[in-house]
């Protein structure tokens, strides 16, 4: 693509100042329905989430997930296609949504169909755009073919900047969209409020109205949260601070996350998207599930978003007392923890009752161990030793006839336990041995409900 200038009054704004902030950066995909939002959302966070249709306005809820380019975390946010004409009880409401989004987020990526050049849909949204003060990145999606770039020229007048020609289907020029978007976000905080003198900051998430209020009051011996019935009392994530065994837990209580396309008006979207930055700010996530209701879709996915945001994670089976004997079947419910959250080994779980108090009190000590394995800290000859043990007693496979050779680990430096694995050729690494030698390492150093990130980088033998 032949670089562009732009005409002073088409000259993208430059926002004032960006300020560092806690947790996560937001960063929203916006634009008109049926455009490619949900396709750039499923390529950027590396799997298929949203769901992808040629049918407009599919995308009913925000779909949230982590993505990371270069070495930078962000949450992603997938939005419902905007129509700022659009009239209707639903149409209001997922409006609302997106607006909302945009007005919380700390960067927007507003996607065109360059196939189709700017509309008067597309204009109104650019409208909408130039008067926020968040940076925005412009992508010219369905451009995939560099000889056939579309309206490509008609997007410059938008006065939003030079816009990236991509195909979010095929992953033309993503990486070079990721670049602008990098280098709008704010600076990440050297210290989070997670990170403050020992603060161990616990985020109390889950569906509505699995008992997370009650739990947290429970927890105080006070009243601390209004408590009721009905789903979706809590709005706002409440904070406070609380002395255990001489360590300071901060206990955040969110309101209720709704399964996709429940969720209805604007107040209860600005509460998930609410609960969802509280997450973001946290070191241990405890996920309340109901054991009246049993495991369901939505819990997995609120654990999932935990751990791909690098937080420690612990489950608490809230309402055991709503069960009759023979529905407190250890071995089944253990049974069912184990195969709904394999994507998460070691993760602690307790069977409790905010109702009665039942084993409440294990719960801030089960945190805070949850939280120092996430900031624990393995020696470079402690890590080396476990490794080359576990290479003995189960050898990587050989793979098109080449062995891997593992020269040598060490921890990296991130929030998140990092190891990173100095490797013949990163290509030979299989993902079931990938997860053999982590469950070596997690069993081996105490990482249970802490993700564990292996990296395997490529080195010859006798390379410093």
């Amino acid at each position: 693509m032949s670089p562009r200038t732009t005409s002073p009054r088409r000259r993208a704004r430059r926002p004032g100042p960006v300020q560092p902030r806690a947790g996560l950066p937001l960063v929203a995909i916006v634009g008109r329905p049926n455009v490619g939002k949900s396709t750039l959302f499923n390529r950027l966070i590396g799997r298929r989430q949203a769901i992808v249709d040629e049918e407009a306005g599919l995308t009913r809820d925000r779909l949230y997930g982590v993505g990371d380019w270069r070495g930078r975390e962000f949450t992603l946010v997938d939005t419902a296609g905007l129509d700022m004409a659009a009239r209707g009880e639903l149409e209001e409401s997922t409006r609302a949504s997106t607006l909302i989004a945009i007005e919380e987020a700390d960067a927007i990526i507003f996607v065109i169909d360059v196939r189709a050049g700017v509309t008067a849909l597309d204009r109104d949204v650019a409208d909408l755009l130039r008067r926020s003060p968040v940076p925005v990145v412009l992508a010219a999606n369905k451009a995939e073919s560099s000889k056939d770039e579309g309206y490509l020229h008609e997007l410059y007048e938008l006065g939003l900047g030079e816009p990236t020609a991509i195909s979010a289907m095929n992953g033309v020029n993503t990486g070079d969209l990721l670049d602008r978007l990098v280098e709008v976000l704010p600076p990440e905080a050297p210290e989070g409020p997670a990170e403050e003198a020992g603060v161990v900051a616990v985020c109390i998430v889950g569906r509505p109205n699995v008992g997370k209020s009650s739990l947290l009051n429970a927890i105080l011996g006070r009243q601390r949260s209004l408590v009721a019935s009905l789903p979706g009392t809590t709005r706002d994530p409440v904070d406070t601070d609380i002395d255990c065994d001489g360590r300071v837990v901060r206990l955040v209580d969110t309101a209720g996350i709704r399964r996709r396309g429940v969720t209805k008006g604007g107040v209860e979207h600005y509460s998930l998207l609410r609960a969802f930055r509280a997450l973001d700010r946290a070191d241990v996530a405890l996920v309340v599930i109901d054991a009246s209701e049993g495991i369901l879709a939505q819990d997995q996915h609120i654990a999932g978003y935990a751990a791909e945001a690098g937080k420690g994670v612990a489950l608490v089976v809230n309402k055991w007392d709503l069960l009759d004997t023979e529905a407190r079947d250890d071995k089944a419910w253990r049974e069912r923890i184990e195969q709904a959250f394999q994507f998460l080994p070691g993760r602690p779980f307790v069977y409790a009752s905010a109702k009665n108090g039942r084993r409440v009190d294990e719960l801030l000590p089960l945190a805070i161990s949850v939280a120092d394995a996430r900031s624990r800290r393995v020696s470079t000859p402690d890590l080396n030793r476990v490794i080359s043990r576990a290479l003995e007693a189960n050898p990587p496979p050989s793979r098109k006839g080449r062995d891997l050779k593992v020269l040598y680990a060490t921890q990296g430096r991130e929030r998140t336990p990092t190891i990173v694995l100095f490797v013949n050729d990163p290509q030979l690494v299989h993902f079931s041995y990938r997860r053999y030698l982590e469950n070596r390492l997690r069993d081996e150093f105490g990482f249970g409900g802490v993700p564990l990130r292996l990296k395997f980088r490529a080195r010859r033998e006798g390379e410093g």
